[in-house]
């Protein structure tokens, strides 16, 4: 009997990249589902189709759902009787949700069949569909194209249902139906209908709490990456310079340098100079200072040149007043006549300039025209920031990170406790460096023995390691025994693991000591600093330094290989409102961190298009290495607590760089939010590798990533990772001490120190990757089983030949197979990226996220600042999702128990025949040539399915029956 279920299949959207670069894409999609049939619209021409459109199938059985599937394929039409498939996808019937749960969602499109250019196929797009399971299909949507009538075997069981009931009346008998393809007529969205009854399908008791509207934009936002063509300052055939990656701006300078026998102008004789300096509504002012007639002041201005709006420049001497300020003197100085310097020229040299000529006073300084080239570029106080009250802040700087060390300190034993009075000892010895403090386990003698070992971060220049022992008198009350200050300078230090360190007793101070004559209490301990390793204070996967520690590592061993230079141009379209939802001014500035040098830009302020033209250049010592630039917010200007808002940041991995090509784009500023993925600018850049020696580049990657002493002797991940965070906070607070500050949002960001932290958005976008990894080999299965099935009988005679000859010719097949691997290389190289890899959204799963996961996502840990019943409501959720990994497991571990059980004798008859077997099959093989061997057993695979039963084989059955622990876990 027939179910009244129906599978509903909402065809949304693609993005298709064709097979050729050769016209357009004429795409439409077919869908399949249990013998039945069903096509979408062609859109003409269109690499990113929008369909809409909706099909519902009929479902036979409910109970054996879960053992079909749904299969669809994507066309392009390239003629009226042609097609060529740009890809498919098969979706299982145990992902089928009801219409409440679904959601619509990208799937990745692969080969229709494997070839040995599948690898090339296997990214050729994505097709976005919703499928849902639903006993009441909506009446109100009509069809979009009226279905042709066409006749169905009688043999047919199963049909597709026509919604519409118009059509259904005219349609011919039942057999005669055919699948309908229907769209929205109008823009509300159809009300879904009622849950299901059946527990099949039977929402969990937390999806009341979650809401389930959520679908696919069928216009998303353009997150790629954009080829620009700006005009950089030596051209693109320019040879490489200092500044031949930005655009040129200019400037006007005047720099301050001091004054002599200014005239005093108060009746009391005294005077307290500043200068302001004017150019038409700009007026910046120096500081000033009390009582100096000769003050100095080496202070730089800089004027862009859209802000000269006068063709006069004053140089004006005020002396501060408490009612009002007393005019002392005034330079004024003809734009036309000021010099313009080149860079590299020498710096122009500052003159004498008399500020009143009655009675006298001279002021040294220097005013020219420059560009960003400029030495006095980075000091200097512009136009747009004279009113901002921290103006060190908004300049730009370069930093260089701490040298970072692993620590390893060894707690061996202690002698000769004093406790006072006497008690039972429960000493235990606490090691802190800076802020990171450890403790060993607690023991219970005078005499106790730890051996015990840990690793701290240190950094230059070192502080002293404190180490005492502690006795714990109550439970929130510890008493200190002794205690003793080691510095670094009596530290050994080693560079790799063949070098013994000794270990050294350590007398420690203690106050009970002097009641106690003769008693001193000893520490024995093993402490070294290990320069072999590298500090990682960023991930590994996109770390951008590898070297080890210690200096002599870092200069005999590792030669830098090439340079690396950015120019970092300017944003376009900023805008913070979508926050906020008023507009906002922006003062915007960028970091670049590359290695163990940050720099960063200066801040412009009050501007939504800020153009930065700043350049700077790096060392690049391994190939397989990522420069991250981020995009900051300046909340410091006027003095604010404010931490830095976070704009977006872009990762660039040097290996993707061809060496000598000068990279032009703009970068999408992706930020994600709590109400979901934001697009806040697009930062334009200018990349360039320079590699010095080719040959070296190429050997760097056959040389182990990391040093010698992370493989001689490993850190476990655990421990990795809390050695990370506690290296980004030493470095965060070593740069928040420069001026100015980086502070420590910013290098938290830059450093990515939370990609550590579990977010059911980044598990599913895990689990994509793997499953598109793994897409090739379950395509080749299915291409295998097509194989078998004769579903080609050209294709499988030809693979019956092709195995033939490799069964004669063994020797053939290695070589056969790295030259398909090399044409597979040749192929894929008219297709290869242009342009660096940029952050995906569809890769992240950031585009189509659930708003509850989101807000789990970005919820504080370890203490959730969320109602009682939204955490209940997500423990739930994570223990479906345990069960459902926990049944997979035990899966697993159930066809591994038995295969153990095939010789183990936990099912004496199947171990005795599997023996008999054994035993039989050597005797064969023995005797059988083993070339006859193979070519028999793979012609019995392959053989005609009217050779095949519809049941599996005896030895599948046997494997089945072979037992497993299963049935003995409680």
């Amino acid at each position: 009997m027939m179910s009244n279920l129906k599978l509903g299949v909402e065809v949304i959207s693609a993005r298709l990249k064709p097979r050729d670069d050769y016209g357009g894409v004429n795409a439409f999609v077919e869908l399949r589902f249990d013998d039945q049939k069903v096509k979408s619209s062609t859109k003409i021409d269109d690499s990113s189709p929008v369909w809409n459109e909706k099909f519902f199938f009929n479902i036979s059985e409910t109970e054996d759902l879960s053992n079909l599937f749904l299969e669809a394929y994507v066309y392009n039409k390239t003629s009226s009787i042609t097609k060529s498939c740009l890809g498919k996808i098969r979706i299982l019937g145990t992902a089928f949700l009801p219409y409440s749960e679904a959601v619509g969602w990208p799937y990745p499109l692969e080969k229709e069949k494997w070839s040995m250019f599948s690898f090339a196929a296997a990214s050729g797009g994505e097709l976005a569909l919703k499928v849902f399971v639903t006993d009441n299909p909506s009446p109100k949507v009509p069809n979009l194209i009226p279905p042709t009538p066409k006749k169905i075997p009688s043999k047919t069981r199963h049909r597709v249902h026509n919604i519409p009931k118009t059509e259904k009346s005219k349609s011919s008998p039942r057999g005669d139906q055919k699948p309908s393809q229907t769209q929205p007529s109008e823009p509300q969205r159809p009300q879904p209908p009622p849950v299901m009854e059946s527990s099949r399908f039977q929402e969990p008791r937390f999806g009341s709490l979650i809401p389930t509207t959520m679908g696919i934009n069928p216009n998303p936002p353009d997150y790629s990456i954009k080829q620009t063509n700006p005009v950089l300052g030596g051209g693109r055939r320019a040879r490489p310079s200092a500044h031949d990656l930005v655009e040129p701006m200019e400037f006007l300078f005047i720099k301050i340098v001091k004054a002599r026998d200014l005239p005093r102008m108060d009746p009391t004789g005294s005077l307290d100079p500043y200068i302001e300096v004017k150019l038409g509504n700009f007026t910046a002012k120096t500081k000033h200072f009390e009582k100096n007639q000769n003050p100095v002041w080496n202070e730089v201005f800089a004027f862009s040149k859209s802000d000269q709006q006068s063709n006069v420049l004053d140089v004006i001497v005020m002396d501060k007043d408490v009612i009002k300020d007393d005019f002392v003197g005034l330079i004024q100085f003809d734009l036309n006549e000021i010099p313009t310097r080149v860079a590299p020229d020498s710096p122009l040299a500052p003159e004498w300039y008399r500020v009143n000529h009655e009675r006298g006073g001279d002021v040294m300084l220097a005013v020219w025209f420059g560009t960003q080239a400029d030495e006095a570029f980075s000091d200097a106080t512009y136009s747009d920031a004279l009113n901002a009250l921290n103006k060190s802040s908004l300049r730009s700087k370069v930093y260089h990170s701490p040298r970072l060390w692993y620590l390893r300190v060894t707690v061996i034993e202690a002698q000769d406790l004093v406790i006072v009075p006497d008690r039972f000892p429960n000493p235990y010895v606490k090691i802190k460096l800076g802020n990171q403090v450890v403790r060993t386990k607690p023991s219970h003698s005078l005499n106790p023995r730890w051996n015990e070992e840990f690793t701290l971060v240190a950094a230059e220049p070192f502080e002293d390691l404190i180490v005492s022992i502690e006795d714990r008198v109550a439970v929130n009350r510890e008493e200190t025994l002794g205690e003793v200050h080691i510095p670094f300078g009596s530290i050994s230090r080693r560079i790799d693991d063949n070098r013994t360190v000794p270990d050294q007793w350590f007398s420690l101070k203690n106050e009970n000591q002097r009641r106690v004559r003769f008693a001193t209490t000893r520490l024995h301990l093993n402490v070294c600093l290990e320069g072999g390793y590298h500090v990682l204070d960023e991930s590994t996967y996109y770390s951008s330094d590898f070297r080890p520690s210690m200096k002599e590592l870092l200069s005999h061993k590792q030669p830098s290989i090439g340079v690396l230079e950015l120019g970092i141009l300017r944003i376009e379209g900023l805008n913070l409102s979508q926050e906020t939802g008023k507009k906002e001014t922006v003062d915007a500035y960028c970091v670049a961190k590359y290695g163990t040098k940050w720099v960063r830009t200066r801040t412009i302020t009050n501007c939504f298009n800020p153009r930065f033209n700043e350049q700077y250049t790096w060392e690049v010592y391994e190939p397989a290495t990522v420069i991250t630039i981020g995009v900051f917010e300046n909340n410091q200007i006027n003095g604010g607590n404010k931490g830095d808002g976070k704009i977006g940041k872009i990762r660039v991995r040097i290996s993707t760089l061809e060496s000598g090509r000068i990279y032009t784009n703009s970068y999408p500023l992706l930020v994600l939010r709590p109400s979901g993925v934001k697009k806040m600018g697009e930062l334009h850049l200018a990349i360039r590798f320079s590699c010095s020696s080719y040959i070296q580049m190429l050997v760097q990657y056959w040389k182990p990533l990391l040093p010698k002493m992370h493989y001689a002797r490993p850190l476990k991940v655990v421990q990795q990772e809390i050695l990370r965070q506690h290296a980004v906070n030493l470095v965060a607070a070593r740069l928040s001490r420069a001026e100015p500050p980086l502070r420590k949002e910013v290098v938290e960001y830059i450093s990515d120190s939370n990609s550590h932290f579990w977010s059911m958005r980044k598990s599913r976008a895990n689990l994509f990757r793997l499953s598109s990894v793994f897409s090739c080999l379950l395509g080749t299965g299915e291409w295998f089983q097509d194989i078998c099935r004769w579903k080609k009988p050209l294709a499988s005679t030809a693979i019956h030949v092709v195995y033939f000859v490799l069964v004669c010719s063994p020797e053939m097949i290695l070589p056969v197979m790295c030259f398909c691997l090399f044409m597979v290389a040749v192929w894929n190289y008219r297709l290869r990226p242009r342009q660096p890899p940029h952050m995906d959204t569809r890769i992240s799963f950031a585009d189509n996220i659930h708003p509850e996961e989101l807000n789990e996502e970005f919820d504080t840990f370890p203490y959730s600042s969320q109602d009682p019943g939204i955490v209940k409501m997500r423990y739930e959720r994570l223990r479906s999702i345990a069960s459902r990994a926990q049944t997979v497991v035990g899966d697993i571990a159930g066809q591994g128990e038995r295969v153990h059980a095939l010789l183990s004798w936990r099912d004496p008859r199947a171990t005795s025949m599997f023996m008999v077997l054994c035993f039989v099959s050597s005797v064969v093989l023995y005797v059988v040539p083993f070339k006859v061997f193979v070519l028999l057993t793979g012609l019995y695979i392959m053989r005609h399915p009217r050779f095949r039963g519809k049941t599996p084989p005896g030895l599948v059955n046997f494997f089945r029956r072979l037992p497993a622990k299963t049935d003995c876990m409680l």
